[in-house]
């Protein structure tokens, strides 16, 4: 097997980072998501060795990274989501309704969600991604879901890589 794949973990593991507003806004952008088509992977590794809040892939093969921010200390803390573009179609940042807007940089993509839901508030502009990239991200997002439905169907035959 591929050393890169090995570098996917099975299941997320519970890191208990993510406070219960985070889980709530991952849960209603998923779902938004998948209203648009998209099929939603959570906490995927990415190449460069960050990992992905949620990575959406649909059936044309366009890929977006949505980032989940729960508060504005979480916003300024958090740096490393300019990294986040080279990976990525469109660029998100999901949050809730009690944040504002406006301290969100322009150049990205506005959801808005709670845990039953979410709407898009704006769009994030498209900058494509060359092809191997969109190759590797394709097949890591595909690598990561059919390793974790097999972890779910079958818990005891999975070792750890």
């Amino acid at each position: 097997m591929d050393s890169s794949a090995r570098q996917i973990a099975l299941v997320p593991p519970p890191d208990r980072r993510q406070s219960e507003t985070a889980l709530a806004i991952a849960r209603g952008t998923a779902r938004l998501l998948r209203s648009l088509g998209f099929s939603c992977i959570s906490e995927l590794p990415l190449p460069s060795g960050r990992r992905a809040d949620l990575v959406a892939l649909n059936e044309r093969g366009e890929i977006w990274i949505v980032e989940i921010k729960s508060s504005v200390e979480d916003l300024r803390a958090d740096q490393k989501w300019h990294e986040y573009r080279a990976h990525c179609d469109r660029l998100f940042f999901a949050f809730t309704q009690d944040l504002p807007c406006e301290i969100f940089p322009d150049d990205t993509g506005l959801i808005i969600a709670d845990a039953y839901g979410a709407h898009m508030h704006c769009e994030a502009p498209e900058h494509r991604l060359p092809a191997p990239t969109r190759k590797q991200m394709t097949v890591r997002f595909a690598m990561a879901a059919a390793q974790r439905i097999n972890r779910l169907v079958d818990p005891q035959g999975h070792g750890e890589f």
